[in-house]
């Protein structure tokens, strides 16, 4: 099952390629209230609402895709957990001398969220570039601390397309990757059970048909029962949280009128374009990052 939110705050189901249907009455939902975390209750609440749900779907009216503005599919989670070099190629190129599996993971702010239908804003920051980073999003549903390894499958909800954006320097990560719009989720959230297995995935990014970035999970440093079981270790997960599973070598600068796609292998595809914005400036980012990153393989 792909679940989107689309529009002004409604739930949907992708029933094909083309088309959605609006459940989020039939669910109980209200698109307009807030916080928005209608999806996040879906999700727990997933195993009794899903036989209602596929009930429902041949009698509901069918929403062409192209008419819809999708959102970020999970806007409110708890958090969203990132793990960074976790392809050995990107570390290289980014002249890391380490790795997730010993370095641990971040967290980006829910705002920074956004989804399909949605520009990436880039911030007015002269002397820097902003650089995308293709990742698989994992997406728990069943919470819980101190998962281990063996049980991992037990609490992932599904799978999306993720992008992390990140302003490029040495100041803190979470600065460089916080300002709103950079962390495109979507176009939808997969269900586990429609992905199989996650560990053999290709992934693809391209901007402006130029391809930037291919790598397949299996290429994974930390692989994803290792991701959950190291976070979980650290703190409750609960339903709807996120887990950005790091990038693989090929990131590179985006500029006003890029258009970024990505792709990942029975998860689904997603276009973002990127736009100048004229906000967001900082006294931190008024140094030019020097030296440049001189990428290697």
């Amino acid at each position: 099952m792909k679940i989107a939110r689309f529009n002004e705050g409604r739930i949907g189901i992708a029933v094909d390629d083309a088309h959605l249907v609006d459940i989020t009455e039939l669910i109980g939902e209200d698109a307009a209230a807030w916080p928005p975390v209608g999806t996040v209750r879906l999700i727990a609440r997933f195993d009794a609402l899903r036989p209602v749900i596929e009930a429902a779907l041949p009698a509901l009216p069918r929403i062409p895709l192209a008419g819809v503005k999708l959102l970020t599919p999970v806007p409110w989670p708890n958090k969203v957990i990132a793990y960074p070099v976790n392809y050995h190629d990107h570390g290289r190129e980014m002249q890391a001398g380490y790795r997730a599996d010993v370095q641990g993971f971040f967290l980006k702010p829910n705002s920074s969220l956004s989804g399909a239908s949605e520009p990436v804003v880039l911030p007015h920051l002269p002397t820097r570039e902003v650089h995308h980073e293709a990742e698989l999003g994992i997406v728990i549903g069943q919470g819980g601390r101190d998962i281990p390894r063996a049980n991992w499958q037990a609490h992932v909800f599904g799978y999306a397309c993720l992008m992390d954006m990140v302003v490029r320097g040495r100041e803190e990560r979470v600065f460089r990757k916080a300002y709103d719009s950079f962390c495109p989720v979507g176009p939808w959230v997969v269900t586990a059970d429609e992905v199989g297995d996650p560990t053999q995935l290709e992934m693809k990014l391209w901007v402006n048909g130029e391809l930037r970035q291919h790598a397949n999970t299996r290429d994974l440093v930390l692989d994803i029962p290792g991701m959950v079981e190291m976070a979980s270790a650290v703190m409750t997960l609960y339903p709807g949280d996120i887990i950005a599973t790091g990038t693989p070598a090929g990131v590179a600068q985006i500029r006003d009128g890029d258009q970024v796609r990505m792709t990942i292998d029975r998860v689904g595809e997603m276009t973002v374009r990127v736009v100048q914005g004229s906000g967001g400036a900082t006294s931190v980012f008024d140094k030019p990052y020097t030296p440049d990153i001189i990428k290697q393989r």
